[in-house]
């Protein structure tokens, strides 16, 4: 007996959807009885789901937030309705970190599930020319179903951006935070490392925040000066909301003079809202960049935004 094996696959679509079979061929020649015999084997059944990782770059001035919400204008709505003209179904997507009405984002990473086959040039490029202006996907992958946006998620990156001058920025001015009194970068970076670890960060949740936990852990917290702009990164596990925005707060009160280096450390620990800043304006605040375990291959951009080089 003489086998050959042969593999193939063969591609059916309709107007509904695209089926992707995988058949086995074994031809045998049988000499004693002089016959052919078509073997079919591995026949999966079902359509398989293929799940698909992006990296995805916005403005947030213009946007009611990440989260889609009925009659409201949303960076996930203009997403997804974006991807389902490219997938010709429905697509719903998962964001590593929900960003609020105003914030912006260089490096957010979703993932959604597929069963209809595209390359990922078709994903980026598909959905890049379905979204408005202010919204671009940077890159893609194809993930083992395993990978989850948000849950396998090891740490985020936020970079809060102060425009610290007497006069007004004009073409900045949805991109920075402005803030017209002189600020001491270093006494804000003095006070920053009083909010690193493990800690109860009560004091720097909203009211809203809807976490079963206040606790969080900071990995990272760095403030510096590049002429008129001053920056704030901070990196965590996870982060409360509006978390960044009232550390914010905390160390421009330090930095104009206000309060003392020590006083962040006595906010920390009254576990009280009420005895912090003012909450700092979304303006100025990015994600810019969420890091997971190395299997993923999930790629490490460019933190940004644009009008920055390389921190």
């Amino acid at each position: 007996m003489i086998d050959n094996p042969l593999h193939l696959k063969v591609y059916l679509q309709s107007s509904a959807y695209l089926l992707l079979f995988e058949i086995a061929l074994e031809i045998r020649y049988s000499l004693d009885k002089k016959i052919l015999v078509l073997y079919i084997g591995h026949f999966p059944a079902g359509n398989a789901k293929m799940r698909i990782a992006l990296g995805v770059e916005y403005d947030g001035s213009q946007y009611h937030g990440w989260q889609a919400q009925t009659g409201l204008h949303t960076v996930q709505q203009v997403l997804e309705q974006a991807l389902m003209k490219v997938a010709d179904c429905e697509i719903s997507i998962v964001c590593a970190g929900r960003t609020d009405t105003g914030v912006h984002a260089t490096n957010q990473i979703i993932h959604f599930d597929c069963e209809k086959e595209r390359t990922i040039r078709s994903w980026i490029h598909g959905a890049n020319s379905f979204l408005p202006k202010d919204v671009c996907v940077k890159w893609g992958r194809e993930m083992p179903d395993h990978f989850h946006a948000r849950y396998s998620a090891l740490s985020r990156r936020y970079r809060y951006i102060i425009y610290n001058s007497p006069i007004r920025p004009a073409l900045l001015r949805s991109s920075v935070t402005w803030q017209y009194r002189q600020l001491d970068h270093r006494s804000m970076q003095e006070a920053s490392q009083f909010l690193l670890g493990e800690n109860d960060y009560t004091s720097f949740r909203s009211v809203e925040c809807q976490s079963n936990t206040p606790m969080r852990n900071v990995h990272q917290l760095r403030v510096t000066r590049t002429g008129d702009l001053i920056m704030i990164d901070i990196t965590a596990n996870a982060f409360l909301h509006h978390m960044v925005r009232n550390i914010a707060g905390v160390l421009m009160a330090v930095g104009s003079g206000k309060k003392p280096a020590d006083w962040v450390k006595d906010v920390l620990h009254a576990k009280d809202r009420r005895l912090g800043a003012e909450t700092a304006p979304p303006y100025g605040l990015y994600l810019v960049g969420v890091t997971y375990p190395d299997e993923f291959g999930v790629i490490q951009a460019n933190p940004g935004p644009l009008f920055l080089w390389e921190r």
